[in-house]
């Protein structure tokens, strides 16, 4: 797990918007998606389009709609998580 994944899923436990991650990790904006990516593709975070709509990534065109989603760890990203700590 690189700093920047951990730096994201330490965020993550609860569900949080782009927005808030942008604000509160520090990262620039291309750091920052492509680390959500990173973890979206190992299956670490799971991705919503509205807090109430869980939806693949891969189906959801993410390079040009990652800003408008949010974002929850997955539980096999909260055991990397804990286990990397």
């Amino acid at each position: 797990m690189t700093d920047i994944e951990f730096q994201i899923l330490d965020e993550l436990y609860f569900m949080q918007p782009y927005s808030h991650l942008v604000k509160n990790i520090g990262l620039t904006d291309s750091s920052l998606s492509a680390g959500l990516l990173s973890l979206l593709e190992k299956g670490w975070v799971r991705c919503y389009t509205s807090p109430n709509e869980e939806v693949d990534f891969r189906h959801c065109d993410y390079r040009n709609n990652y800003w408008s989603l949010y974002f929850l760890a997955s539980k096999k990203g909260l055991i990397a998580h804990n286990s990397n700590g």
